[in-house]
């Protein structure tokens, strides 16, 4: 069978168990903590952002992934990012991790953290350990504490975000073949800016693979999903993307790239790209999707250049909100993008479900109707398509509307 979609997020493969819980960590009457738990030590995998100015548990995290290369549980919190906190958010790692270790009887380089929120404030120690001495007597592997535990990690998120995929691998006899699933939970809003977004995304698989292959399939996939998303341009301190491999489910061991691991590779890039187009929606204050298309383009990387020019473009994003049909809002972002392009030869069209207008051909804006124009850009989701007549290539990258309550957000963010 090929691959489909499951209901459920990080609880629906086999092995893995989840938990949340209300620590007090900055959000009062709210769930901020999140517990993900392997049966069976897993192969890990990891990106990490590319800001210099990298969060404690980042770099704990990152100690893990390049080094120990397995890993067994996840500890994440909701509300401060333990970033540039020095010495003592190093501390507060050493100190969650051994807490977490001795409590789920595993080593703490077993154990791997998250946090997000507002940088700067430290994060009580005895908080964190209540948290974690609560949510390991109540560790479920149903889809409801799964959902639970994506809820937990949200900050400014209106919505929480999880996915899942299944799909059949050979069996490790042999004979037949056996489901394999993958799930994950990501949460971001605001900060979100491609090369790694401002994000945490965790992904579980009961797939058996080696870690070296599940290292160079996630490095693959984020290039073209969560790398093109865009929110508000800014690129944060703490995002981290994981991946555990248990190999509960029992299918013959992924070993090399071959026909297998290209399965594993496009259910992975089915999970991010739905989690990061999550994200790119529900961008802080945001009323709609923005999806930019392009095609025909000499390269993949020159065409990548041009879609997050325009949906990361602030005028693009302001005229979506006013639903105003300004197509030099989008020619103005292509024309700063960097690659060079004959503007006599594009073509633009805004695209809906059901009616697509052109913007420009021919070197010239389209007489177009208004009112045509206004339908498309008044749905939850607006897409543009953009031919470069330059070659064969193409990318598609995703943001969302700039709104008033972006700036309210963000003004009073700490408080």
């Amino acid at each position: 069978m090929t691959m489909r979609r499951i209901s459920g997020g990080v609880t629906a493969a086999k092995g893995f168990r989840a938990a949340s819980c209300a620590a007090g960590i900055k959000y009062q009457g709210r769930t901020d903590m999140a517990m993900l738990v392997s049966d069976v030590p897993c192969a890990v995998a990891g990106t990490f952002t590319t800001n210099k100015v990298k969060a404690a548990p980042v770099l704990w995290d990152m100690g893990i992934v390049y080094g120990e290369k397995t890993a067994q549980a996840v500890v994440v919190n909701a509300g401060i990012a333990n970033a540039a906190t020095g010495p003592e958010g190093l501390r507060l790692c050493e100190g969650t991790a051994a807490f977490a270790g001795e409590t789920l009887g595993i080593p703490p380089r077993a154990v791997l953290l998250g946090s997000t929120g507002v940088i700067g404030p430290q994060i009580p120690l005895d908080r964190i350990t209540a948290g974690v001495r609560m949510m390991a007597g109540v560790l479920s592997d149903t889809q409801e504490a799964g959902t639970a535990a994506s809820r937990a990690i949200m900050t400014t998120d209106t919505v929480n975000k999880e996915f899942a995929v299944a799909f059949d691998l050979p069996t490790a006899s042999g004979e037949g073949t056996v489901t394999v699933h993958l799930g994950g939970m990501s949460k971001g809003s605001g900060m979100i800016h491609p090369n790694m977004c401002t994000m945490l995304g965790y992904i579980t698989t009961d797939c058996a693979i080696d870690q070296a292959l599940l290292q160079q399939a996630l490095s693959a996939v984020v290039p073209d999903t969560f790398n093109m998303i865009t929110v508000d341009g800014d690129t944060s301190t703490n995002d981290t993307l994981l991946v555990l491999a248990n190999g509960l489910a029992g299918n013959a061991p992924i070993t090399a790239a071959d026909e297998g691991y290209g399965l594993f590779c496009e259910a992975l890039f089915s999970v991010c790209r739905d989690l990061a187009v999550k994200m790119a929606g529900d961008g802080e204050g945001a009323t709609r999707l923005i999806e930019t298309n392009v095609k025909n383009c000499d390269t993949k990387e020159n065409a990548k250049a041009f879609a997050k020019a325009v949906v990361g473009s602030s005028l693009v994003k302001a005229m979506v909100f006013g639903r105003d049909a300004n197509c030099g809002r989008i020619l103005c972002a292509l024309g700063y993008a960097g690659p060079d392009f004959d503007p006599a030869k594009i073509e633009v069209y805004l695209v809906g479900d059901e009616d697509t207008v052109c913007f420009y051909k021919d070197g010239q804006v389209q007489a177009f109707d208004e009112e045509r124009a206004l339908a498309i850009l008044s749905a939850d989701h607006v897409r543009f398509d953009c031919d470069m007549q330059t070659g064969e290539c193409g990318a598609t990258a995703w943001g969302c509307d700039l709104t008033y309550d972006y700036v309210k957000i963000n003004g009073d963010y700490r408080s």
